[in-house]
């Protein structure tokens, strides 16, 4: 039974830093990307010729700072479905 606790304890502190820390990285990706897109169209807004070029650059770097969103999200699902006691954890749930 305490093996059970603290299967279930620990899985309860795995998903709230794994949820926790995608908050973060949500966070943080959005904050980079508004800054990219406000220095983008202010540098298209002094020099309307170069929009082609600033935007290709742009949006290369918009899709990297997703990427990094996209990896935090693959680490926190391994986090949750790796843990080495989610047999238990599932188990307990399913007699729930």
């Amino acid at each position: 039974m305490e093996f059970q606790l603290e299967a279930v304890q620990f899985f309860t502190r795995v998903v709230t830093m794994a949820s926790l820390g995608l908050a973060i990285a949500a966070v943080g990706c959005g904050f980079a990307m508004s800054f990219g897109i406000k220095s983008a169209v202010e540098g298209i807004a002094r020099n309307p010729e170069s929009g082609g070029k600033v935007t290709v650059g742009m949006l290369i770097g918009l899709a990297l700072i997703e990427a990094l969103a996209i990896y935090c999200l693959v680490i926190s699902l391994i986090l949750i479905y790796a843990t080495p006691m989610v047999d238990t954890v599932t188990q307990l749930l399913q007699t729930m």
